[in-house]
């Protein structure tokens, strides 16, 4: 089938392969439980479907578009097979996806008409964020661009020392101040720097913690607004990382920081280390808001541009 042609590089696509195995495994494990003794798609075999899909944390809302796409194919085709049913459910979640992913990125691209490039990445602790800001510096460091760091997650000093150990490694400049510095000032003084320097990119780190959503909106507002004083119309770009392996309080994590700041891309890490990769398909339907990346392993280099085509591919073991 065209649509699933191979367009990772074959150590990316054996790396997205390996990082999925957990949940891919767990998910057909359900499956082959899910149609065992049926020869055909009947209700039976889609309520079962049904609970198989909201149990790999692909989201209650997700999982009924699903079915209801399914329930449409098996109106129009009459008969169809359950041995058919991995390629529908494969089709049927590409198509999902297509909504709100174009699907053909594979790289590392920033707009080059915006210089600097400002992305502001919110999340909370433990979520993967300034490990994902460190793999992205280096990614685009390779390309030859100039990258500036800035620390302005600064409610704790364990994440100004986690991005300090990141830029030593990725060999990029890093602004920061003292633990309790006012996070603006931080944004502030990095955009500065990064416009002296004549920076391409520039990744703020910021809100490390989901307090009230009151103080969480005023604290991003106030960045964004300090950030505008130096360069007009940034952030270009507001990241959020969200933790894989949690699951549905992924969702719920992603709910709050939508309501607190606009959110304009995703991040979903830790992938390999979880039976719970279905939560990409439902936090990218659910919230219209595109996966820009998923870590699927450890290495400076498993951090990987989402592509829905891969995805699936990789998800559903294809051939």
């Amino acid at each position: 089938m065209s649509l699933f042609k191979k367009i990772f590089s074959s150590k990316k696509k054996e790396t997205l392969d390996k990082g999925l195995e957990k949940s891919k495994t767990t998910f057909f494990s359900k499956l082959g439980k899910a149609v065992a003794g049926k020869s055909k798609v009947d209700d039976d075999v889609l309520d079962n479907l049904e609970e198989v899909l909201v149990s790999s944390d692909v989201g209650v809302d997700t999982t009924l578009k699903i079915i209801d796409r399914i329930e449409a194919r098996v109106s129009k085709d009459k008969y169809l097979g359950t041995d058919e049913l991995n390629v529908i459910l494969r089709e049927e979640i590409a198509g999902l996806l297509s909504e709100t992913h174009l699907g053909e990125e594979t790289e590392y691209n920033i707009p080059k008409d915006k210089k600097p490039y400002v992305i502001m990445v919110v999340g909370v602790n433990g979520a993967g964020k300034t490990t994902t800001i460190g793999k992205l510096a280096h990614q685009f460091k390779k390309q030859g661009l100039k990258v500036v760091l800035g620390a302005a997650d600064t409610f704790r000093a364990a994440a100004i020392d986690q991005l300090q150990v990141w830029a030593d490694r990725v060999d990029v400049p890093i602004v920061r101040q003292d633990m309790g510095s006012d996070p603006a000032s931080v944004a502030f003084d990095t955009l500065s720097s990064a416009v002296t320097q004549d920076a391409d990119v520039v990744i703020i780190d910021t809100a490390g913690r989901l307090h009230n959503k009151v103080n969480l909106m005023n604290e991003l507002t106030k960045v964004k607004r300090v950030m505008q004083k130096v360069v007009a119309d940034t952030p270009n770009e507001v990241l959020l990382v969200l933790d894989g392996s949690t699951g549905q309080n992924a969702f719920e994590q992603a709910k709050q920081f939508t309501k607190a700041t606009e959110v304009t891309s995703l991040a979903i890490t830790k992938l390999d280390g979880t039976a719970k990769g279905g939560v990409v398909i439902g936090i990218s339907d659910q919230f219209k808001i595109p996966v820009k990346y998923i870590g699927v392993g450890e290495g400076i280099e498993d951090l990987q541009v989402f592509n829905k085509i891969e995805f699936v591919d990789s998800f559903f073991n294809l051939k």
